[in-house]
């Protein structure tokens, strides 16, 4: 592919320096994705430049009237700091009829939502651990209906925010207090699933129509208390004193039965194609201990750092950081967006 000008849509405050030289690992974590990915792109010969965004949609105008990208990659994740209104910024990119890489609209509306996206695998008959919400506002008494113990966390936040072992709960009592820290503290409805106890697996899945998965991923805790359950918490995503201290990492599960790997990677594209994905997404699934599936949430557009998740699956099957990055950009650029039917 020739070399391109893209767009770079990001948080203002995630605008990465042009080198690593002086910043310390925690200002490294911040920005890592935004600095792998934009280097990354520059390497590879293409003319990739940085917009930072927080509150104003006219930044966006502006830029793509004045440097006219032939693509915006988009790792914008939030709006006005609510998460799900990234949606909307991509919206907003199809109104200006502006190819953009990852998700469509439609796709993050429903992922996101991740009541919703509960219903409609329901609906498609997708084994999802049953569940209940708990609107904000709204007088809480316990789902009589739901098996202890319970998962409580919220219907729209990702980053596993508002999740630690605390989330985890075994008594109407502690049930009644997670929801309403999950009201209180992270402002949103708080969804409430049966726990269930087993492996954490990752899908990484790329594509439009054609889709490919990478190999089941999975998050292994070696030296983990017996007593604390084994959830990708807040602490266990982004804390890594923690990750070292408890042995936590992620890698290949290579010990899968063919059975139940195909079976994983099987309905991973059926649940991309129910909600509508497009570009890339991660599936999060549970794999109990009688070797039954659940699937947890769909991540479209997940954390493309280098050395992580879904770039480490992608390398394991030969595909490069470099050749990933350029099969978002093709897909970004092959998405055939409703503004494409019609004429100018």
């Amino acid at each position: 592919m020739k070399p391109m000008r893209v767009m770079v849509l990001m948080h203002e405050d995630l605008v990465p320096p042009d080198q690593l030289e002086g910043a310390t690992d925690r200002e490294i974590a911040e920005w890592k994705t935004e600095f792998d990915v934009l280097t990354t792109l520059r390497d590879m010969g293409h003319d990739a430049q940085p917009l930072g965004v927080s509150d104003d949609l006219g930044v966006i105008r502006r830029a793509i009237l004045k440097t006219k990208p032939h693509i915006v990659f988009n790792l914008l994740e939030e709006f006005h700091n609510v998460a799900h209104y990234d949606q909307n910024v991509v919206s907003y990119l199809e109104l200006m009829r502006q190819p953009y890489t990852g998700c469509n609209p439609r796709g993050l509306l429903l992922s996101h939502d991740k009541a919703l996206c509960k219903k409609i695998l329901a609906y498609h008959r997708i084994p999802t651990p049953r569940f209940a919400v708990f609107p904000i506002g709204r007088k809480v008494r316990p789902a009589r209906r739901l098996r202890y113990p319970l998962l409580v966390k919220s219907t729209i936040e990702d980053a596993s925010l508002g999740i630690s072992q605390a989330s985890v709960v075994h008594s109407d009592a502690k049930l009644l207090d997670r929801i309403q820290f999950i009201h209180e503290t992270v402002l949103s409805d708080a969804l409430v699933e049966e726990y269930i106890e087993g492996r954490e697996l990752y899908v990484g899945v790329i594509g439009n129509i054609r889709l490919q998965t990478f190999p089941v991923w999975e998050m292994v805790f070696d030296d983990w208390p017996e007593e604390l359950a084994r959830i990708a918490t807040r602490k266990v995503k982004w804390d890594e004193k923690y990750q070292k201290k408890y042995g936590i990492k992620t890698q290949s599960a290579t010990d899968l039965d063919d059975s139940t790997r195909q079976k994983i990677l099987a309905v991973s594209k059926r649940i991309y194609r129910v909600l509508t994905l497009s570009g890339y997404a991660r599936l999060d699934f549970r794999l109990s201990n009688d070797g039954r599936v659940y699937v947890l949430e769909a991540n479209p557009n997940p954390n493309l750092s280098f050395g992580e998740d879904f770039a480490e699956s992608a390398e394991t099957v030969g595909v490069s950081y470099e050749a990933l990055l350029q099969r978002i950009i093709g897909l970004g650029l092959r998405y055939r967006a409703a503004w494409k039917g019609i004429p100018e």
